[in-house]
């Protein structure tokens, strides 16, 4: 597991709040939604372990609320369509209302051949407005790479989304020996305090973007 680094990276400290409390620089009145999306399809797939392990990280704290978008659970088609089926209308009903209600993104991506995985390619390319002016981080996993491939290969993909990715990424590299057979980690220290770092981040540019969209609209 390695985690990139920033000199300077800014931190968020949140502190329970009332419902009808306004937001500070502090307190956020209310929980930013993340949306964790689990980029991988694949038969015997390696990431309901890794989005478990994340998941529970998220769930340490009071400052996010999370939907879970598994790409294992759609079926979104390769081709695009500007007059989609019913069939692929129900599909989308599945994910579409969870990427707009997020305030920010967690993409969960292994490595296929130096790259990332089709059905993530297909959920980002059915969306547009959705990813728009929100921040995204990643979590990536496989051989010696890490994943980080892939990683570097989505960053362009949401560039020209205008989706703001978040530079500290978490990645496992061999990320089969770092589980036990149960799905937790054997060493978790350097992996939580990675993730600790980058969701703290990730925060940070939610919270900052959703106020600067309620101030003034984001035009693409």
């Amino acid at each position: 597991m390695t985690q990139n680094t920033s000199a300077a990276a800014p931190t968020s400290s949140t502190t329970p709040t009332t419902l009808d409390t306004p937001d500070t620089p502090d307190t956020p009145a209310t929980p930013l939604r993340v949306a964790v999306i689990v980029g991988s399809n694949r038969e015997g797939r390696f990431g309901p372990i890794v989005a478990d392990w994340l998941l529970a990280r998220i769930g340490e704290r009071t400052d996010f609320e999370v939907d879970v978008i598994d790409l294992a659970d759609s079926h979104l088609p390769t081709a695009l369509s500007f007059n989609p089926s019913p069939e692929t209308l129900a599909e989308l009903g599945k994910v579409t209302p969870k990427l707009a209600a997020a305030d920010a993104f967690v993409v969960l991506t292994p490595e296929y051949n130096h790259s990332y995985p089709a059905s993530l390619k297909s959920l980002i390319d059915w969306h547009n407005a959705e990813w728009q002016a929100k921040p995204l981080a990643f979590v990536s996993y496989g051989g010696l790479s890490g994943g980080l491939r892939a990683v570097e290969h989505l960053r362009p993909v949401f560039a020209e989304l205008h989706t703001m990715t978040i530079r500290d990424t978490v990645s496992f590299h061999n990320a089969g020996a770092l589980f036990a057979d149960d799905g937790t980690h054997k060493d978790p220290t350097a992996a939580n305090a990675a993730a600790k770092s980058m969701l703290d981040q990730l925060h940070w540019w939610a919270w900052a973007l959703r106020n600067a969209k309620e101030s003034r609209p984001y035009g693409s």
